[in-house]
Formats: C-alpha cells, sequence, structure tokens
C-alpha cells in the first residue's frame, strides 16, 4: 500500500473510533437525557382535605399552617437551597367533583415569590364543606394537574386528610385509571382520635395505617402525622422539609 493509501486508511481508523467514542458517550448515563437534571428539582403538588368531616376551625388552622409553615425560616431554605427550582401548587379536595385550585403552578425562585405564595394560601377561602371524603378522586385530578406542570425532574404529590375514602373509587384504582406511575405519593394523616363523637370507635394510628397501606406510593414515600390539626403546622413542616430533600438524580429512573 503507498503513502497514501496508508494515511486515508488511517483518516477512516480514526473516524471511526471518533464515532465510536461519541456513540458510548451518548448512551452514557452521564449524558443520558434521563439522567440530565431540568431547570426545576421537583414539581412538588399538595391536595389540602376540605371534606365535610373538617370544620370551619380546623380548615382556618390547615390553611394557616400551611401558610405558617411555607414561611418557616427552614422551609424558605429548603426551597431555596438549589439552582434548581421547586414548581408548587396546591388545592383542595372533598367529593368526587369538588376539587379547587388554591394555587396555580407556581416557580419558587426567590424568597418573595414564596412569601406572596403563602399570603394568598391564608387568605384563600374553601370552596364546599357538605361532602364526603372522595379520596381516590382526589389522587386522580392531581393526574391532569401534573399535566400542566413545568417540566421538572421529579413530581411529589401531598395528600394530607383526616379520614378515610367513603365515596367513589379508591386511591389504589385511581392508580389503575390515571398516569401516575412517575408520581412519588406521600401523606399526612391527620389524627383526630378522641376529638370528634365519629371517631370514638377509632384506634391511634388508624389514619396512619390506611394512608400507609392505601395511599401512598413510589420511592421512599411516607406518612407524616399531625397530632390533631392544631399540630398541622409542625406536621407540614417536618412533611415539606423531608420532602424537599429529596436526592433527585436517585429519582430519575421512575419518571414514565
Amino acid at each position: 500500500m503507498g503513502q497514501h493509501g496508508e494515511h486515508r486508511s488511517l483518516v477512516i481508523r480514526r473516524a471511526a473510533s471518533i464515532a465510536l467514542l461519541g456513540m458510548a458517550l451518548w448512551a452514557s448515563p452521564l449524558h443520558s437525557a434521563a439522567n440530565t437534571p431540568s431547570a426545576c428539582r421537583i414539581a412538588l403538588l399538595l391536595a389540602l382535605d376540605v371534606s365535610s368531616s373538617v370544620d370551619a376551625h380546623e380548615d382556618m388552622l390547615q390553611r394557616r399552617g400551611l401558610a405558617a409553615a411555607l414561611t418557616a425560616p427552614e422551609i424558605q431554605a429548603a426551597f431555596l437551597s438549589s439552582p434548581q427550582s421547586v414548581a408548587f401548587s396546591v388545592y383542595e379536595w372533598s367529593g368526587r367533583t369538588q376539587q379547587s385550585t388554591l394555587l396555580d403552578w407556581t416557580v419558587i425562585d426567590s424568597r418573595q415569590t414564596l412569601l406572596e405564595s403563602a399570603a394568598k394560601l391564608a387568605l384563600s377561602k374553601r370552596s364546599t364543606t357538605e361532602f364526603p371524603t372522595a379520596l381516590g378522586h382526589a389522587v386522580g385530578h392531581a393526574a391532569r394537574l401534573f399535566r400542566d406542570a413545568p417540566d421538572c425532574d421529579v413530581q411529589v404529590l401531598d395528600v394530607s386528610g383526616d379520614g378515610e375514602n367513603n365515596d367513589g373509587f379508591t386511591p389504589k384504582q385511581a392508580y389503575d385509571a390515571f398516569p401516575l406511575d412517575g408520581v412519588i405519593v406521600n401523606a399526612l394523616a391527620i389524627e383526630t382520635f378522641g376529638e370528634k363523637a365519629a371517631d370514638l370507635a377509632a384506634q391511634p394510628g388508624d389514619m396512619v395505617a390506611y394512608y400507609t397501606r392505601e395511599l401512598i406510593q413510589g420511592p421512599d414515600a411516607f406518612v407524616e402525622v399531625a397530632d390533631g390539626f392544631d399540630d398541622f403546622e409542625n406536621a407540614m413542616r417536618r412533611k415539606l422539609s423531608r420532602e424537599l430533600s429529596v436526592t433527585v438524580l436517585g429519582q430519575l429512573d421512575m419518571r414514565p
């Protein structure tokens, strides 16, 4: 083979090597699109129970407790702890078709945005008082809201409530019917043992067991506990701290 032929062969081999290297880098986890963090690390959706078992005073404790939790120093720091932002939204739920958005999807990229969101929630008014606890429908509604959420690495649904599903389909049936496979679902169980006549037959921890069995799903999903509505703020602070500290890269492979 002449010098020209050898040179041409060398060029072809180098080009092939570069192409193979490029293919390997593209396929590697480091450069995989599925493992590349977006500008938003978590889409966090909160669902508040306003069914008929929640009276006006308890509803007020929920709204003001959530607002106070959001403005707590450690929660502000958790929201703003990363260059990647958090997308945040809140809705209330009760009956089968009684779901109402309290805060549209908001990108929490500054302390001012977080404080404004908390103030809006503190001043919000419940939309209904007389409907039962359609927990499965509340979960199904979340799928519609996540469809309009900003593109984030992880989607987390945070459901709070004080009673078991007693109307419509169950949360497990909602998971079968709605596109929620990639959503982490956590729960805040408001234990009201001894506070209401209807609860006299209940046992402490019943709501925790129920939410653990029927509601939560996904890696590291958990149930936080509030000892009555007076403890809602403290429980929400604990819950948000845990949710906002989720290791995003470890959850990326669960997205659809």
